[in-house]
């Protein structure tokens, strides 16, 4: 099992101390396995797409997809009672997670939910929240979330599935926050148009995924470690930061392959552990 730089209850103290020092001229950014991300900027914490269970191995114990851990725990969700904005990019639960989400809230009682619009009814059914609580978005959207502002972006998991009303099931976040930029890519392939919609926004950082598209996985497909260090390049990201790997054994990556590619590309980019504080400045 992969152990994490840093977690638990250590992890949850090292996050309140840079919330309560909190600077507009830098930020931190916790990787807390698979895509979930965490963002302390200027006092105030962004949760993206936390997955902090064990839902899913429990799932699929006993069936032809098991989903085996390589990876321990990075922090259970309660701990992160310092959370002002949290994200679900799409309902795949291992991006809307029941356990993880639901105290998560008990412990942010002012926890604001940036969701898809689209997948409005599910997520309230599955957290068990008001409908009226989440913030909706889909693509062309903007929000100003507390100090956070929202554009919504499309993914395609595997393409760019929309409702009745033609928003987006599966979305992208870019956030922009003081001077910064972040694009949190959800779980995606490329489309087309991609780079002309995400170029423009100057992105500080990108996180995006590396586990590919293997049909025989049974599961839906994202960016592999080629096309990641490829985006990031063509967007003009500063940094691109890999995720939606080291969780589970059938669904994984090397990120070294990640990092060989940015290496030819020279595409900048920051390879983080479970668990570690990465602060940009």
């Amino acid at each position: 099992m992969i152990k994490p730089a840093q977690q638990g209850v250590a992890l949850a103290q090292e996050i309140r101390q840079a919330k309560s020092i909190g600077r507009e001229d830098t930020f931190d950014v916790w990787w807390l396995g698979q895509s979930g991300f965490l963002i302390q900027w200027n006092g105030t914490c962004l949760l993206f797409d936390p997955y902090l269970s064990d839902s899913l191995t429990e799932k699929y114990a006993h069936t032809n997809k098991p989903h085996v851990r390589i990876s321990e725990l990075v922090i259970a969700p309660q701990l992160l009672n310092m959370v002002d904005v949290v994200t679900s990019s799409h309902n795949h639960t291992d991006h809307l997670d029941a356990a993880t989400l639901q105290p998560l809230l008990q412990v942010n009682p002012h926890v604001q939910f940036v969701i898809p619009e689209a997948n409005r009814a599910f997520v309230c059914e599955r957290v068990g929240c008001a409908h009226d609580f989440p913030i909706g978005l889909s693509d062309g959207d903007v929000r100003e979330v507390g100090a956070w502002k929202f554009f919504g972006v499309p993914a395609a998991h595997n393409t760019i599935e929309r409702d009745e009303n033609g928003h987006c099931r599966f979305m992208g976040f870019v956030v922009r926050f003081g001077n910064f930029t972040v694009y949190h890519s959800g779980d995606t392939l490329w489309y087309e148009g991609m780079v002309d919609t995400l170029k423009p926004f100057r992105v500080d950082v990108a996180f995006l995924p590396i586990n590919g598209n293997v049909p025989s996985r049974g599961v839906a497909g994202n960016l592999d470690a080629r096309e990641a260090a490829e985006l990031g390049k063509q967007i003009g990201a500063r940094c691109v930061v890999p995720h939606h790997y080291d969780l589970f054994a059938f669904n994984t990556a090397d990120p070294a392959e990640f990092e060989r590619h940015c290496q030819t590309l020279q595409t900048p980019n920051r390879v983080m552990q479970l668990g570690e504080r990465f602060v940009y400045l």
